[in-house]
């Protein structure tokens, strides 16, 4: 059976409002947020009352910035033609403001830019500012932002960084600081500039379909949700697979490391969700007030034993993905030959919960694998009963939920082979949005501006959880830094399943990895 899905719907008539993107000549905007806005204005989701300022140092004309933005749509989009109506509805709505970061005159000509929108757009005095910036800028965006009163200060409003009837709020990408340190330094930041309810820490992983999905898995099913718990679970796997290598990323890459890149974020948030208890609602606070439950009941490294300390690291050298030869990582552009910047990370987490006591979650990124998937695979106890089989070798039951790509769930469970033999085979039941519900899942970033410009925080990350994270992982990357004695790269070749230590961390309780 075909389920064709209505359009989306969303709970509220879409406020007015100015989209200020801050970096709007650098590759998120390209790839991902003008590709997004395309698409709602395709959907007819943009608000009526709307435009969009890409914020840049270079000098460019309105109809330049254009241009490339509808190249860049038909280049990243998720549709083979471009629709002209929609492209020229937002087009329309689209301009550019140059200036630089930390120059005072330029914030005052936005200003006045930004009045000018607020006569022609009618959007009420309504913003929302983009941080698509190197980190290092955050900062100095926030405070040049306030200091020139294009939002007013905390302390000078009742709540939610609104005057009268206008609102303004702040989108920041990750990484939310670079350790523990530098994250509360950014915090710091904001408690002085902002309130924290107009804060919108974004993590696209939280506007995938299939993320969203792991709730209403859990909570809307009873079969499910019954069996989640410790004496049921054997083990869970959430594995981040790449193929690709950092391109053109290298300056970056070599300052963060798929520790910093993956792990502490997005992969951390998958496990909030899927360990957390029960929310008293479905509110934002409910959530993350259950999430940070989570990760400070996470057992720190440091009271693992050294012998199986359950932390591994790897870096690809030159190999072949998809019958292709490529670079290893410290070939790569602007990559130091001699870099011990991790590409490939593998942990074991405990969570100390009387729900989760003894249930170890792998977790394992890389790049330059050997194929690309995201997903969560919750591995079931072997039945009760299993000494009825003693002929057959039974195997565990298994819940996989696809992030991507081929979004959906599996299910793999054992059953009777037909005959009049009593033999028993696994079999699996797969479910796929894309067939299921005649339609494409829609981008992450589609989901997240329409919640911002909505005031829905759900999908965003917390303050508390980032601080949570931090103290998990920041003395973990200390102790790599100040110990280099494991990092003996490459240790992994380009377009296999990672480096051998992964396998030697899982091996040691007795399991192994999921097949990539």
């Amino acid at each position: 059976m075909m389920f064709p899905i209505p359009p989306r719907e969303f709970p509220n008539e879409m406020p007015p409002c100015a989209l200020v993107i801050f970096g709007a000549t650098g590759d998120l905007t390209a790839r991902k947020l003008l590709p997004a806005l395309y698409n709602l204005s395709r959907e007819n989701q943009l608000p009526d009352r709307f435009a969009c300022i890409g914020y840049a140092r270079r000098s460019k004309e309105h109809k330049d910035f254009r241009l490339e933005m509808q190249e860049a749509v038909s280049m990243y989009g998720n549709h083979k033609e471009l629709d002209v109506h929609a492209w020229e509805r937002l087009e329309r709505r689209l301009f550019y403001h140059q200036g630089f970061f930390d120059e005072d005159k330029d914030y005052v000509s936005l200003k006045d830019f930004l009045k000018r929108i607020d006569t022609e757009f009618l959007t009420e005095g309504n913003r929302l500012f983009y941080l698509s910036t190197p980190p290092s800028n955050f900062q100095e965006i926030i405070q040049r932002l306030r200091k020139h009163e294009l939002f007013i200060p905390h302390e000078e409003r009742n709540s939610c960084c609104s005057k009268k009837d206008s609102w303004t709020r702040v989108i920041i990408e990750k990484p939310f600081g670079h350790d523990l340190k530098t994250a509360k330094e950014l915090q710091k930041c904001i408690d002085d500039n902002l309130c924290e309810t107009c804060v919108y820490r974004i993590d696209h992983y939280l506007g995938k379909e299939t993320v969203q999905n792991i709730q209403s898995i859990r909570f809307a099913n009873k079969i499910f949700e019954s069996c989640w718990t410790k004496e049921c679970i054997d083990n869970v796997q959430i594995t981040v697979s790449e193929s690709i290598g950092i391109g053109t990323r290298g300056n970056f890459f070599e300052q963060s490391g798929m520790l910093r890149d993956m792990v502490q974020n997005h992969m951390m948030q998958l496990l909030c969700l899927l360990t957390m208890e029960p929310p008293t609602s479905f509110s934002s606070e409910s959530i993350k007030k259950e999430k940070i439950q989570v990760l400070d009941n996470i057992v720190p490294f440091s009271e693992f034993a050294p012998s199986v300390f359950p932390a591994v690291r790897g870096q690809y050298g030159p190999g072949k993905v998809g019958g292709v030869s490529v670079k290893g990582y410290r070939q790569e552009d602007f990559v130091a030959p001699d870099s011990l910047v991790e590409t490939y990370v593998a942990l074991k987490i405990l969570i100390d919960t009387p729900r989760w006591q003894g249930v170890p979650f792998y977790l394992r990124a890389g790049k330059r694998l050997e194929k690309r998937c995201t997903d969560i695979a919750i591995t079931f106890k072997k039945p009760i009963h299993g000494d009825f089989f003693a002929k057959e070798r039974l195997e565990n039951d298994l819940l996989i939920i696809r992030i991507q790509p081929d979004e959906g769930v599996a299910l793999k469970f054992n059953c009777k082979v037909p005959g009049v033999s009593n033999l028993v085979r696994p079999v699996k039941m797969d479910f796929r949005y894309d067939s299921y519900f005649k339609t494409q899942a829609p981008e992450a970033y589609e989901r997240l501006l329409c919640d911002c410009i909505l005031g829905d925080r759900t999908l965003f990350t917390g303050n508390d959880e980032v601080i949570a994270s931090w103290k998990l992982f920041t003395p973990l990357l200390e102790k790599w830094m100040t110990d280099p004695s494991d990092a003996v790269f490459p240790n992994y070749v380009a377009g296999s399943s990672g480096p051998r230590c992964a396998d030697s961390l899982i091996r040691s309780d007795g399991r192994s990895w999921r097949s990539l």
